[in-house]
C-alpha cells in the first residue's frame, strides 16, 4: 500500500491546492474533514492542518487534538492550523493590528530542515486576520516578515515527531518557494519516498480491481470523455471483456464523434457497444427551449437507454463510474459527515432493482492526474487532452429548441473551429472551446443575394479547473479566418461573433 499524508480540512478555500502540491511531489494524500477519526498505520507519514475562514478565538472554532496526532506522526499547520497549534500549546493568538492579505517577504531567522535550501528572503502569500502574538514555551521562531513576528515556527522541545507552523500559504502560486517548503516537510521531515507515480497507481489499482471484482462483470456508461475512458481502461486491464461499456449517440455529440470514439475504444481494446438513439432524443427535445428542461430530458432518456441495454447483461454485478477526487471532496462537508457524490456525476436514477455495486477507480485522482494515468495506459493523447465537454452536449450550445437541422449546423461550425485551433497549435493553449448557435437571425449579403440566417458565437477560455476562467485572447487573424471558413462552408450561418466574457460574472457555457 502507498504511503500517504493526511490533510485535515478546516474549510479553507486553498485546501485542494495543498493536496495538489503534495501530489506533485509524488506523495499520495487524502483530504478529510477535521473531525474525522484517523486510523493511524505505518503508511501514514504525516498530517497537515489546513487554513480556515474561522478564527481560533471563536467559541465554536474547529478543534483537533494536535498532541495526539503528534504522538504518531509529524505535523505541519498552515495559517489557521498554525494558529491553532500555537494556541492549544499555550501561545497567544489575537486579531492583527491590520488585516494581512497578499504578498509579503519572509525573512529566515534560523536554519532548519523545513526551510532547507530557501533564500534568506522569500515572497510568501498571507491570508489571515488573526496573528500569533506570542509562541508557547518550548517553541521557536524560524522566520518573520516585515509586519509579523512569527511567519514560521517549530516546537523545539525533544519529541519523537516534529510540529511546524506557517502563518502563510505555501501551496499557492504567489509563495515562490512554497513548494520547496512542502517538499522539505514531506521528504526531509516525514521521510516520504515519493513513489506515488502514474505507473504505480496503475499497478496498484488494477491489482485492487481484480481483487474487488473477482470473476464478476461490470457495466459502464461511456461518454468519450477523459474520466470515463481512463476509468474503463483501468477496469478492462483488470477484467478484460467482462467490462461491458455502453456509448450512446444522443444526437448532440460533436461531428463524427460517435464513430471516432467507438474506433478509439476498439483500438484501446475496450468492449463497448454503441447505441444510435439520435432520433429518440430529437423527438423528446422537440419544442423544448428551457435549458433545465433540455438537461432533464437528456438525462432521463440516457438513463432509459442505458437501463434497457444493461438489462441485456444479466451477469453484471458492478456499475463502473468515472468519479474523480474533486467530486468526492465537494460532497464531503467540513461541518458534518456526508459522503454523497453529486448526482450529476452518477448515472443517477438507475432503478434500485438493478442492485449494482459501484466501482470507481479514479475517485482518488485530480483531473490532471487522470490525464497522466491515461497516457501511462497508452490511451491516444488526442483523447486524453480533449477539452471538457458538457454532459448534455451541444443541446446547451443550441440556445432555444434543439432540432436535427440545428444540431447539424452547429456540428459543422464547431468542427471547423476546433480543427482550426488544432491546425494553428492553439488547441492546447485553450482550456475549453466551443461554438454556440444563437436563436437570432440577421441580414447578410452573399454575392447579389440577401440572406437571413443564424448567428454563431465562438467561445474559448483559459482556466486551471473551470472554477474561474478568462476569455482566451486568440489572434485576430485566426478569428477572421475561422469566421470566413464557417460563413462560406456552413449554409444557414451568416454572422460570427466572439465571446469576450470572463467567469465570473459570466459562465463558460451559455446555458
Amino acid at each position: 500500500m502507498t504511503e500517504k499524508i493526511i490533510i485535515l480540512d478546516f474549510g479553507s478555500q486553498y485546501t485542494q491546492l495543498i493536496a495538489r502540491a503534495v501530489r506533485e511531489a509524488n506523495v499520495y494524500c487524502d483530504i478529510v474533514p477535521f473531525h474525522s477519526q484517523i486510523d493511524f498505520n505505518e503508511h501514514i507519514k504525516g498530517v497537515i492542518l489546513s487554513g480556515s475562514p474561522c478564527s481560533v478565538n471563536e467559541q465554536d472554532a474547529p478543534m483537533v487534538d494536535i498532541q495526539a496526532i503528534l504522538d504518531k506522526v509529524p505535523v505541519l499547520g498552515v495559517c489557521y492550523g498554525a494558529q491553532l497549534a500555537a494556541k492549544v500549546f499555550g501561545g497567544r493568538v489575537e486579531k492583527s493590528d491590520k488585516r494581512e492579505y497578499g504578498r509579503a517577504q519572509m525573512l529566515r531567522q534560523l536554519e532548519d530542515k523545513l526551510l532547507l535550501g530557501l533564500s534568506a528572503k522569500s515572497q510568501v502569500w498571507m491570508s489571515h486576520s488573526d496573528t500569533i502574538k506570542a509562541l508557547p514555551e518550548g517553541f521557536e521562531v524560524l522566520a518573520t516578515t516585515e509586519s509579523i513576528p512569527v511567519a514560521a515556527f517549530k516546537k523545539s522541545t525533544a519529541e519523537p515527531n516534529s510540529l511546524y507552523g506557517l502563518q502563510f500559504h505555501p501551496e499557492v502560486y504567489h509563495s515562490t518557494e512554497g513548494k520547496k517548503i512542502l517538499y522539505n516537510f514531506l521528504v526531509g521531515i516525514c521521510g516520504c519516498a515519493q513513489d506515488w507515480t502514474p505507473a504505480s497507481f496503475v499497478e496498484e489499482t488494477v491489482a485492487s480491481l481484480k481483487e474487488k471484482i473477482g470473476d464478476k462483470h461490470v457495466i459502464m456508461a461511456l461518454s468519450g470523455g477523459v474520466d470515463s475512458t481512463v476509468a474503463a481502461t483501468l477496469i478492462s486491464r483488470a477484467i478484460g471483456d467482462r467490462l461491458h461499456g455502453i456509448f450512446v449517440d444522443n444526437g448532440v455529440l460533436r461531428k463524427d464523434e460517435f464513430n471516432q470514439v467507438l474506433e478509439t475504444y476498439n483500438e484501446i481494446g475496450l468492449n463497448v457497444k454503441g447505441i444510435d438513439a439520435k432520433n429518440l432524443f430529437y423527438k423528446e427535445l422537440a419544442g423544448v427551449s428551457d435549458p433545465e428542461g433540455k438537461r432533464k430530458i437528456i438525462g432521463k432518456l440516457f438513463i432509459d437507454v442505458f437501463h434497457e441495454e444493461a438489462q441485456k447483461i444479466s451477469e453484471a454485478s458492478f456499475l463502473g463510474q468515472g468519479t474523480i477526487y474533486p467530486d468526492v471532496i465537494e460532497s464531503v462537508s467540513v461541518h458534518g459527515p456526508s459522503v454523497t457524490i453529486k448526482s450529476h456525476h452518477n448515472v443517477g436514477g438507475l432503478p434500485a432493482t438493478m442492485n449494482l455495486e459501484l466501482v470507481e477507480p479514479l475517485r482518488a485522482l485530480f483531473k490532471d492526474e487522470v490525464r497522466r494515468v491515461g497516457l501511462e495506459l497508452g490511451i491516444p493523447s488526442d483523447m486524453i487532452n480533449r477539452h471538457p465537454f458538457p454532459g448534455p452536449g451541444l443541446a446547451i450550445r443550441i440556445l432555444g429548441e434543439v432540432t436535427e437541422e440545428k444540431a447539424k449546423l452547429l456540428q459543422e461550425a464547431d468542427h471547423i473551429y476546433i480543427k482550426a485551433l488544432k491546425e494553428r497549435n492553439l488547441y492546447n493553449e485553450v482550456w475549453q472551446a466551443g461554438a454556440i448557435l444563437l436563436p437570432v437571425k440577421s441580414v447578410g449579403v452573399m454575392g447579389d443575394e440577401r440572406t437571413y440566417e443564424f448567428t454563431l458565437a465562438l467561445r474559448a477560455v483559459s482556466s486551471v479547473d473551470g472554477m474561474t476562467a478568462d476569455w482566451s485572447h486568440l489572434p485576430y487573424e485566426f478569428l477572421a479566418d475561422v469566421s470566413n471558413a464557417i460563413i462560406n462552408n456552413v449554409k444557414g450561418i451568416n454572422r460570427v461573433v466572439y465571446d469576450i466574457s470572463s467567469k465570473p460574472p459570466a459562465t463558460i457555457e451559455w446555458e
